[in-house]
Protein backbone atom coordinates (compact mmCIF):
# COMPACT_ATOMS: atom_id res chain seq x y z
CA UNK A 1 0.00 0.00 0.00
CA UNK A 2 1.41 3.42 -0.79
CA UNK A 3 1.17 6.25 2.22
CA UNK A 4 1.35 10.08 1.52
CA UNK A 5 5.04 9.89 3.23
CA UNK A 6 5.73 7.55 0.34
CA UNK A 7 4.70 9.73 -2.33
CA UNK A 8 6.35 12.54 -1.15
CA UNK A 9 9.68 10.76 -0.50
CA UNK A 10 9.48 9.72 -4.05
CA UNK A 11 9.65 6.22 -2.74
CA UNK A 12 6.04 4.79 -4.01
CA UNK A 13 5.86 2.12 -6.01
CA UNK A 14 4.52 3.54 -8.80
CA UNK A 15 7.49 3.77 -10.41
CA UNK A 16 7.57 3.18 -14.25
CA UNK A 17 10.24 0.77 -14.74
CA UNK A 18 13.84 2.68 -15.89
CA UNK A 19 16.13 1.89 -18.82
CA UNK A 20 19.56 2.86 -18.19
CA UNK A 21 19.80 5.84 -20.44
CA UNK A 22 16.18 7.36 -19.35
CA UNK A 23 15.12 9.79 -16.55
CA UNK A 24 12.91 8.11 -13.42
CA UNK A 25 8.93 8.85 -13.90
CA UNK A 26 6.52 8.83 -11.40
CA UNK A 27 2.67 8.11 -12.12
CA UNK A 28 0.22 9.86 -10.33
CA UNK A 29 -0.45 8.87 -6.82
CA UNK A 30 -4.06 9.81 -7.23
CA UNK A 31 -5.93 9.31 -10.78
CA UNK A 32 -9.74 10.45 -11.05
CA UNK A 33 -12.54 8.82 -13.29
CA UNK A 34 -14.48 12.17 -14.17
CA UNK A 35 -17.20 9.54 -15.73
CA UNK A 36 -17.14 7.93 -12.74
CA UNK A 37 -17.80 10.42 -10.58
CA UNK A 38 -20.61 12.14 -13.36
CA UNK A 39 -22.34 8.93 -12.92
CA UNK A 40 -22.08 8.65 -8.75
CA UNK A 41 -23.57 12.11 -8.97
CA UNK A 42 -26.72 11.25 -11.24
CA UNK A 43 -26.95 8.79 -9.01
CA UNK A 44 -27.45 10.68 -6.02
CA UNK A 45 -29.46 13.22 -7.44
CA UNK A 46 -31.91 11.02 -8.72
CA UNK A 47 -32.28 9.25 -5.34
CA UNK A 48 -32.80 12.81 -3.68
CA UNK A 49 -35.72 13.45 -6.18
CA UNK A 50 -37.35 10.21 -5.20
CA UNK A 51 -36.80 10.81 -1.82
CA UNK A 52 -37.89 13.97 -1.51
CA UNK A 53 -40.73 13.07 -4.16
CA UNK A 54 -41.82 9.51 -1.79
CA UNK A 55 -42.23 11.88 1.75
CA UNK A 56 -43.91 14.45 0.08
CA UNK A 57 -46.34 11.86 -1.15
CA UNK A 58 -46.73 10.49 2.34
CA UNK A 59 -46.46 14.10 3.80
CA UNK A 60 -49.87 14.31 1.59
CA UNK A 61 -51.06 11.34 3.02
CA UNK A 62 -50.82 11.79 6.31
CA UNK A 63 -52.45 15.41 5.86
CA UNK A 64 -55.79 13.36 4.15
CA UNK A 65 -55.98 10.41 7.30
CA UNK A 66 -55.64 13.39 9.96
CA UNK A 67 -52.92 11.86 11.31
CA UNK A 68 -49.44 10.68 10.94
CA UNK A 69 -48.86 6.82 9.96
CA UNK A 70 -49.58 4.42 12.84
CA UNK A 71 -50.53 7.14 14.93
CA UNK A 72 -53.66 6.83 17.04
CA UNK A 73 -55.94 9.62 17.25
CA UNK A 74 -59.47 10.70 17.48
CA UNK A 75 -59.44 13.21 14.20
CA UNK A 76 -58.28 10.20 12.23
CA UNK A 77 -60.55 9.75 8.83
CA UNK A 78 -58.84 7.07 7.31
CA UNK A 79 -56.22 4.57 7.08
CA UNK A 80 -53.41 3.60 5.22
CA UNK A 81 -53.78 0.64 3.19
CA UNK A 82 -50.68 0.19 1.89
CA UNK A 83 -48.75 1.64 -1.13
CA UNK A 84 -48.76 0.61 -4.91
CA UNK A 85 -44.99 1.11 -6.93
CA UNK A 86 -44.94 3.17 -10.33
CA UNK A 87 -42.35 4.74 -12.42
CA UNK A 88 -41.95 8.12 -13.14
CA UNK A 89 -39.11 9.71 -15.77
CA UNK A 90 -37.23 12.45 -14.47
CA UNK A 91 -34.55 14.90 -16.00
CA UNK A 92 -32.74 12.81 -13.09
CA UNK A 93 -33.62 9.83 -14.14
CA UNK A 94 -36.11 7.03 -13.67
CA UNK A 95 -37.45 7.44 -10.10
CA UNK A 96 -39.58 4.36 -8.13
CA UNK A 97 -42.95 6.45 -6.26
CA UNK A 98 -44.48 4.46 -3.15
CA UNK A 99 -47.83 5.63 -3.67
CA UNK A 100 -49.85 5.12 -0.49
CA UNK A 101 -53.42 3.45 -0.72
CA UNK A 102 -56.07 4.74 1.47
CA UNK A 103 -59.37 2.36 2.96
CA UNK A 104 -61.61 4.76 2.22
CA UNK A 105 -60.82 7.98 0.92
CA UNK A 106 -59.16 8.47 -2.53
CA UNK A 107 -56.02 9.83 -2.87
CA UNK A 108 -54.92 12.00 -5.36
CA UNK A 109 -52.11 13.42 -5.18
CA UNK A 110 -51.39 17.66 -6.08
CA UNK A 111 -47.35 16.56 -6.37
CA UNK A 112 -47.82 14.57 -9.62
CA UNK A 113 -51.16 14.05 -12.45
CA UNK A 114 -52.67 11.01 -12.24
CA UNK A 115 -51.26 8.32 -14.58
CA UNK A 116 -48.61 10.80 -15.88
CA UNK A 117 -45.35 8.64 -16.22
CA UNK A 118 -43.22 11.44 -17.43
CA UNK A 119 -42.81 14.60 -15.74
CA UNK A 120 -40.18 17.44 -17.11
CA UNK A 121 -41.34 20.04 -13.88
CA UNK A 122 -40.60 17.97 -11.39
CA UNK A 123 -37.21 19.37 -10.77
CA UNK A 124 -39.18 23.02 -11.24
CA UNK A 125 -41.49 22.09 -8.88
CA UNK A 126 -38.87 20.71 -6.23
CA UNK A 127 -37.05 24.25 -6.49
CA UNK A 128 -40.46 26.05 -6.17
CA UNK A 129 -39.93 27.66 -9.73
CA UNK A 130 -41.85 28.02 -12.75
CA UNK A 131 -45.93 28.18 -12.42
CA UNK A 132 -47.07 25.58 -10.34
CA UNK A 133 -47.16 26.26 -6.70
CA UNK A 134 -44.14 23.91 -6.17
CA UNK A 135 -43.78 21.03 -3.67
CA UNK A 136 -41.86 22.67 -1.15
CA UNK A 137 -44.70 25.37 -1.00
CA UNK A 138 -46.64 22.41 -0.95
CA UNK A 139 -44.81 20.81 2.05
CA UNK A 140 -44.39 24.37 3.82
CA UNK A 141 -48.25 24.08 3.53
CA UNK A 142 -48.49 20.85 4.93
CA UNK A 143 -45.98 21.76 7.60
CA UNK A 144 -48.04 24.52 8.69
CA UNK A 145 -51.09 23.10 9.50
CA UNK A 146 -49.57 20.25 11.45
Amino acid sequence: MTTVADVTNGTSGAAVPQTPDAPAVRLPAIQIDEAQIHAHLDDVVRQTVEDTLNALLDAEADELCGAKRYERSDSRKDTRAGCYHRKLHTKAGEVELKVPKLRTLPFETAIIERYRRRETSVEEALAGGGHHRGAVGHARQLQHRQ
